[in-house]
C-alpha cells in the first residue's frame, strides 16, 4: 500500500471513529492498524487533518477521499470501506451515525450497492 493509500485509509478510519468521539476500543483498533501498516507518519497526518477543523472534518474528508478514491480501482475502494465496517464490528457495535457515514462514502465512491451487500452479510 502506498503512502497516499495509507493516508486515505487512516483518514477514513479516523473520521468514522471520531464521528461521535473516539473511545478506548476505537483507539486500540487505530493503533493496531497503524502498526500493521507501519504508518505512523500517515496517522499523524490524518489526526492533523481532523484537528484542523474537527466540526468540518467529515465534509473535508469526503472531498479529499473522493479525489483519492477516484484514482483507485473499485476492488480497493470496497476493501477500504469493508475493512472499516469490520473494525466497527470488532468493537461490538456500529452507531447509526457511523453507518450513515460509511454509506455516504460508498455512494460518493460509486460502490453503494456492493457495500449494502456487505452490510447484509
Amino acid at each position: 500500500m502506498s503512502s497516499e493509500e495509507k493516508k486515505a485509509f487512516l483518514l477514513l478510519k479516523n473520521v468514522i471513529f471520531n464521528y461521535h468521539g473516539r473511545d478506548e476500543d476505537e483507539q486500540q483498533i487505530i493503533e493496531e492498524t497503524v502498526a500493521e501498516l507501519d504508518a505512523e507518519k500517515e496517522q499523524k497526518w490524518a489526526e492533523e487533518f481532523i484537528a484542523e477543523d474537527y466540526y468540518d472534518a467529515f465534509d473535508r474528508a469526503r472531498n479529499y477521499l473522493s479525489n483519492v478514491m477516484n484514482s483507485l480501482d473499485k476492488k480497493t475502494r470496497i476493501h477500504f470501506l469493508e475493512s472499516v465496517h469490520e473494525a466497527n464490528n470488532k468493537k461490538g457495535y456500529i452507531s447509526e451515525m457511523e453507518a450513515i457515514a460509511m454509506i455516504t462514502f460508498a455512494r460518493d465512491w460509486d460502490i453503494e450497492n456492493e457495500f449494502i451487500e456487505i452490510i447484509k452479510r
